[in-house]
């Protein structure tokens, strides 16, 4: 099979085993999203989801976050590591809301990732789940699977999303990210991975592909 056939048939197997995706983080608007995906940097979407009603009832709208004191957000968002760059991070870019967007948050990546704390994984998450625009966030998920796949070289995560939207039609995007992400947490792990268990690796089945 070629690369490309190989690809539809992983979205085809995708599609029928998760035909509907879950929203892995609770947010009520593009602002919340934006924080929450700030905040799950090296942090599992679990602990994020339990750390944002604080802050939130804290503040929920960039209007009220700018004027919050680190210190205290900082506190709040501890559980979620990396707490003094976030908690900088997200009165920063709140305050840059207000100032430059009206208090809203913006729909390109170019201007999400102009905010402090907000790369492009962040970006694209944002304007994928909030907005609708079609983007492929590579988590460290995709990016494993798509070089255990053959669907890329695994050299960089930049190089990954550039493969992946070339081999997927862009109005699968939004949702393909999220079903891969499913896939590998519950069939296709980083460790202790059986490729006889896999419905994606046991069909491909060569042992080069799974390393």
């Amino acid at each position: 099979m070629t690369k490309q056939e190989v690809a539809d048939d992983i979205a085809k197997i995708l599609q029928e085993i998760y035909p509907k995706t879950p929203i892995f983080l609770d947010h009520k608007d593009p602002y919340t999203l934006l924080i929450a995906v700030l905040l799950s940097a090296q942090c599992t979407d679990v602990r994020v989801n339990k750390t944002t009603p604080a802050l939130f009832a804290l503040a929920d709208n960039p209007q009220d976050m700018m004027v919050q004191d680190v210190e205290k957000v900082k506190a709040i968002i501890r559980p979620c590591g990396l707490s003094p760059r976030k908690s900088k991070a997200i009165v920063g870019l709140s305050k840059i809301l207000v100032d430059k967007h009206n208090g809203e948050v913006p729909k390109t990546l170019a201007e999400l990732e102009e905010l402090p704390g907000v790369g492009h994984k962040t970006a694209s998450v944002v304007i994928s789940q909030a907005f609708g625009i079609p983007a492929f966030p590579v988590d460290t998920h995709i990016h494993r699977l798509a070089y255990r796949w053959k669907l890329s070289t695994g050299k960089n995560v930049e190089k990954t999303e550039k493969d992946l939207k070339k081999l997927f039609p862009k109005e699968t995007w939004n949702k393909l990210h999220l079903q891969i992400i499913i896939f590998g947490r519950e069939f296709c792990p980083a460790r202790a991975h059986d490729p006889n268990a896999c419905p994606i690796c046991s069909k491909y089945g060569r042992a080069t592909l799974f390393k």
